[in-house]
């Protein structure tokens, strides 16, 4: 690295405040903040904020700990818990007076070398209101190494740009990175009533208000997918819920591939009560989607020689049912 070069890396640092909110996150925490390197010469400057909701495990602990040895490492209490609450806390707290750019970072994942700094370099080149960058999921049990070889496939993701993406451009919304800090808080940050698609909320009222999102498909990060497949079900009931409020709330529609989780859905209660109620003929609908989902298992384990694929059509199951069961369950019912 040269002089220059260093010199530019050392500007860019004091310019940026890292949000990373958590909750429980004891087995990630520690190789999270790591990767994001905090001990590096050239990131001195930057000041890095975990905003815990009340973890319970040895979460905050870690970051303690941690923090003894590194005066830019702060732990900032999160008493709403979610994590749209916990980013908005950095944003206006007394630790990013005098900072331009927030970073948001999940504590589920782990970050390439220099990868805080890059994007704050990528957002001033781009002329952008906001930085995304594209997720490769990766597991650690054999279940969450099934879901993630399948969600950054078509099948998994409905071609989500940031999805193991592979082309930088303008798009409407991506996996949170970088953020114009002035802006993020001029238009309130996230809404903090949103436990989940609070980034695809705030990306409708950016995009709406003339900001542009550039993806950084040179800028990936490793994302790690649920561990059993009830985890999953979980997370995914409610990325179901967060996105058909916010459709709600803007009075948009939904895309196609938004609507396919929900069709599937209804398609096999449908064919259940037919098999049961009418004729076993029925049951067509069902099984037919099965098969689908036990050719994906196939071919996961086919392309990754690993018996560990056969998880693959499980976790498609189980992400699109449970992401269908929560647009349902908020288009119909609401937050009771």
């Amino acid at each position: 690295m040269t002089e220059t070069t260093s010199s530019n890396r050392t500007r860019l640092g004091r310019r940026i405040i890292v949000a990373v909110p958590a909750l429980n996150e004891a087995g990630f925490i520690a190789d999270c903040l790591s990767s994001l390197g905090l001990d590096a010469p050239d990131m001195a400057e930057v000041i890095f904020v975990v905003a815990d909701g009340g973890s319970t495990d040895a979460t905050r602990d870690i970051i303690e700990d941690m923090a003894k040895t590194r005066p830019n490492l702060h732990l900032l209490d999160n008493p709403a818990r979610l994590q749209s609450a916990g980013v908005n806390a950095v944003a206006q707290s007394s630790l990013a007076e005098g900072r331009e750019v927030l970073v948001r970072c999940d504590a589920h994942a782990v970050y390439p070398a220099g990868f805080v700094l890059d994007l704050a370099a990528s957002l001033e080149a781009s002329e952008a209101a906001s930085v995304v960058v594209a997720m490769d999921a990766a597991g650690k049990s054999c279940f969450a190494k099934g879901a993630a070889w399948i969600v950054d496939t078509p099948l998994g993701s409905g071609g989500a740009s940031h999805r193991g993406g592979r082309q930088s451009r303008f798009v409407d919304h991506g996996h949170h990175a970088a953020f114009d800090l002035a802006l993020f808080r001029a238009l309130g940050g996230y809404d903090p009533e949103f436990s989940h698609n609070e980034d695809a909320e705030f990306d409708r009222r950016l995009g709406a208000e003339g900001g542009r999102i550039w993806l950084d498909a040179g800028l990936r990060l490793t994302y790690f997918m649920r561990a059993t497949p009830w985890g999953l079900a979980r997370q995914y009931y409610n990325y179901g819920r967060g996105r058909m409020r916010t459709l709600l709330k803007h009075g948009d529609r939904p895309k196609l591939r938004q609507m396919l989780p929900v069709a599937l859905l209804g398609i096999c209660v449908l064919s259940l009560l037919a098999g049961l109620l009418i004729h076993p003929v029925g049951f067509l609908g069902v099984i037919g989607y099965g098969l689908i989902l036990l050719c994906a298992s196939v071919w996961m384990m086919a392309r990754t020689g690993s018996p560990c694929g056969l998880w693959a059509g499980v976790a498609l199951g189980v992400m699109h049912l449970s992401w269908g069961a929560g647009a349902l369950q908020m288009r119909f019912i609401g937050s009771r």
